[in-house]
Formats: structure tokens, sequence, C-alpha cells
């Protein structure tokens, strides 16, 4: 009887002990830890009509001239986030986005998803040789970076600002899944039903197969302007970012 009392004892500080534990974790960092220290952007609330159109996995010659010559035709701006090894292959295209007054950011060397915990190491090797391409090709280096998929936590963003980056994400109500072709009718209705102002809305000038971004953008371009949207780069947006004060 006596053995059963102190197995019963001892289970029971054992137990007290894992639920202090528990009770002392920090929460899981989720987007608004993030947000809320200016660490990543989503999207940037603002009274001012201006949306910040942007575009991954490029430069490609079959779809990126064709998107430069619409927001050409729509007076808009951009900003494209380049994988390095398709700027190595594509220089011109860059120079075309650059001298056509969009933005060029940091989208990694090859595109890997960071899922697990890589070291920071890792992360930054993949920005900062994506960010000497960019460089070499065009001389000019960017200042902000969006990790393929999204994916985020501490070591990404540490990585990216010892690197000089700021991570910049998408507004969630506005990822238009471009990539995976779910028809042209469902990019266009994604972006005219959700559109906000200080939005950043998510597209792509490569895909794999017949990219369908293009045709979708001939219909949203001109409504959006219609409505009275300007188009503006991420930096552009930025401005209107409220400062935010963070108590460490």
């Amino acid at each position: 009887m006596q053995k059963w009392r102190i197995s019963i004892i001892v289970a029971a500080c054992v137990m007290a002990t894992l639920w202090n534990h528990a009770e002392a974790q920090p929460p899981t960092k989720g987007r608004h830890y993030y947000e809320a220290r200016g660490e990543i952007v989503w999207e940037v609330p603002t009274d001012e009509k201006i949306i910040a159109l942007t575009f991954d996995d490029g430069p490609d010659p079959a779809d990126t001239p064709a998107i430069l010559d619409l927001l050409r035709q729509y007076e808009a701006k951009a900003t494209f986030f380049v994988i390095g090894k398709r700027v190595e292959k594509h220089p011109e295209l860059v120079k075309r986005e650059l001298r056509e007054g969009h933005e060029i950011a940091n989208h990694t060397y090859s595109h890997p998803y960071f899922k697990q915990k890589i070291a920071g190491e890792k992360i930054r090797d993949e920005i900062l040789k994506a960010e000497r391409i960019i460089l070499d090709a065009t001389g000019h280096k960017p200042s902000l970076f969006r990790p393929p998929g999204g994916y985020y936590g501490d070591n990404l963003v540490d990585a990216s600002k010892k690197s000089g980056y700021l991570v910049v994400m998408w507004s969630w109500h506005q990822d238009t899944e471009d990539w995976n072709r779910p028809g042209v009718a469902k990019i266009v209705n994604k972006v005219l039903k959700n559109a906000r102002n200080g939005d950043i809305i998510l597209f792509h000038d490569y895909v794999e197969g017949k990219s369908q971004t293009i045709e979708a953008l001939k219909q949203i371009l001109p409504q959006l302007k219609e409505r009275g949207y300007r188009f503006v780069t991420v930096s552009e947006l930025l401005h209107y970012r409220k400062s935010t004060t963070v108590k460490n």
C-alpha cells in the first residue's frame, strides 16, 4: 500500500512538472507575431487605392515579355521575385523589367522549400547566390525576399535580416494559384472579388505548361484601373506602412 501511494505521488509530481513546463512554452509564432514586429509583410492596409502586383519564379521568355507588354499598356508597375538560375539564362528579361520601371526582388537561386528547420546558412547561401547573379546581370541589389512556397520561421527571418532583406509574402485573400492553372475565370474572380487597398497579389510569370496568367491579366488590369486603383511596386507600397514599435 505504501509503495502504491509513493507511486501516485511521484506520478502526480511528474504530471505537474510537465504541465508547468508546457504552460511556460511560448505560443507558436504565427503571422501576427512577425507582422507586428515588421519582420514579414503580407499587405499594407491604407486609405490609398493602390495595389502591388507581384510575379514569382521568372524570368521566362515565353510569358514574361507578354506580361511586361500588358503592364506597360495599363501603366502598371510590378515587383518580380526572380529565381537566380533563371536570371542566369535570361538576363535580358530582368534588364528589361528594370528598364521599364519595375522592381526586382529575390526568390532564391534554385527555389527550395524551407519547410523544416533548415540552417540559416543554407538559406543565406540561396539568397546570396541569387543576389550575386542579379547584381551581375543588372548592377542592382534587391532588398526584398520572398521564400518559395511562403514557408517562414525564425531561421528564415534571421537569415534574411543578416543578408539585408525584408521578407515579403502576399495577401492571403489574393493567392491566385495561377501556377496550378485553375482556369482564367477563377484567377480573375479571385482578384476582382477580393481587391482591397494595399493588397499584394501573387501571380507567376513562369508556370509549367501553358500559362493562364496572361489571359487573366487582360481582364484584371483594365477592371481594377477602372475602379481607380494604381499599381505600384512593393517598395512603393511599403511607404504607406505604419511604423511599428516592438517591445523586446
